[in-house]
């Protein structure tokens, strides 16, 4: 006589999950819902010590803690995502530690190139914003040809911050923005009466991207870390009180509820912002 298996196949699963995802962000998406969301993905390490796992560990589960998020991130409707990746005073940590970092590093982007990866999925543009020529030339060219490969994507934009700081980044504006005015006038012109905030903002990193409506950093910090100062001005900043291993979608759940209450507050103060 034929046994017949009561446990339904991981694929019938794997639909119904889906299945119920989206009733869930249907339901979620009656309030106001955030175009772009930053991650301060901060505690791998401290996780790893936690789990008693290899030093190091840490972070590949949390590539698999933000593939997932980014997932439920573009399976809601937000539009860009842009993620802490490695910043430049991670560089004045131990050089064992940081040659590890860059090979990891390399290892996820050549993932994420792959055919059945979350980029082939969601026809994702990728940008890495940062100092990129302080990367080793492996991880750098990696970096360019990420960029290269999805320029056409007309998805969502998961911009990865590394070799990054955001004092780094106004300066190297700021620089940029000189030389187009240099440019425009001649050597030996002042620039310093001329150029405008909307002159800065076109040559900041983020100039293609709307600013954050949310800036995640998990672990219970409450620092931004040189990250994105110019742009989080009206953002809603939150702390949760996990590492970024552990980050799931209950938590994406609150962090948007959360937005969602505070949303007519921030609303009201960019408005004014904006007519003044």
């Amino acid at each position: 006589m034929e046994k017949h298996s009561q446990r339904p196949e991981p694929k019938n699963l794997n639909s119904v999950w889906r299945f119920l995802r989206r009733c869930l962000f249907s339901v979620l998406s009656f309030g106001p819902m955030p175009k772009h969301i930053a991650f301060i993905m901060d505690g791998n390490r401290r996780y790893a010590k936690k789990m008693q796992i290899k030093e190091g560990s840490g972070h590949n589960v949390g590539f698999t803690s933000l593939v997932s998020s980014l997932q439920y991130c573009y399976e809601m409707g937000v539009k860009y995502v842009t993620v802490y990746a490695f910043s430049i005073d991670n560089f004045k940590r131990k050089p064992e530690e940081v040659g590890s970092l860059m090979h990891l590093m390399k290892e996820k982007i050549d993932q994420l190139l792959e055919e059945e990866s979350i980029v082939h999925k969601f026809g994702l543009k990728l940008n890495f914003w940062g100092s990129l020529d302080l990367l080793p030339e492996p991880i750098r060219s990696a970096a360019e040809k990420a960029m290269v490969h999805t320029a056409n994507n007309t998805g969502p934009v998961l911009s990865i911050c590394v070799a990054y700081t955001s004092t780094n980044e106004i300066l190297r504006a700021i620089n940029k923005s000189c030389a187009r005015f240099e440019d425009k006038t001649g050597e030996g012109s002042d620039p310093a009466n001329s150029i405008l905030v909307t002159d800065l903002e076109e040559n900041l990193d983020s100039a293609s991207c709307s600013e954050p409506d949310i800036v995640i950093r998990t672990s219970g910090e409450t620092r931004l870390s040189n990250f994105l100062l110019w742009q989080s001005t009206f953002s809603h900043l939150q702390s949760p009180n996990l590492f970024w291993p552990e980050f799931s979608l209950r938590h994406l759940i609150w962090s948007i509820l959360e937005y969602q209450k505070v949303y007519p507050y921030l609303e009201a103060r960019r408005k004014l912002c904006q007519e003044s």
